[in-house]
């Protein structure tokens, strides 16, 4: 089954780690529903009062930035938050497209300020246990 995850603002940029297309990945996430009944499922690094918490474990298989108008452009990872925050001196925090290679630049600036990514996760169903 295939799950959207979405991850992004403060708490990624805060603490969160890079995330790449074809990675295996265990993130904590916070369910909830938006006013037209669509439920949401978005990534949590910090103890938050709010539940459910739910764990969303599988293979990474489609990453794409979101920019404030809702629209969306593949890119091949999330940077880590401290990469967003141009503090790790190993990574620029760059997006990247995921066929091209090619370097999202200010034409694409509406992307580059939007701050949040969606990552679809490729979960593995377990087997349903049989009491016999």
């Amino acid at each position: 089954m295939d799950v959207v995850v979405e991850v992004g603002d403060w708490e990624h940029v805060c603490c969160g780690s890079p995330i790449e297309r074809n990675e295996v990945v265990d993130l904590s996430c916070i369910r909830w529903m938006d006013e037209d009944g669509q439920v949401h499922l978005g990534e949590s690094h910090h103890e938050l009062d709010v539940q459910p918490i739910e764990r969303v474990q599988g293979r990474v298989i489609d990453i794409h930035v979101v920019d404030q108008g809702g629209r969306t452009l593949p890119i091949l990872r999330v940077p880590s938050g401290d990469a967003l925050r141009g503090v790790d001196p190993a990574d620029d925090g760059h997006l990247e497209d995921p066929w091209t290679g090619e370097v999202l630049t200010s034409d694409h600036g509406d992307f580059l300020t939007g701050g949040s990514f969606l990552v679809t996760i490729r979960t593995v169903e377990q087997p349903s246990h049989d009491p016999r």
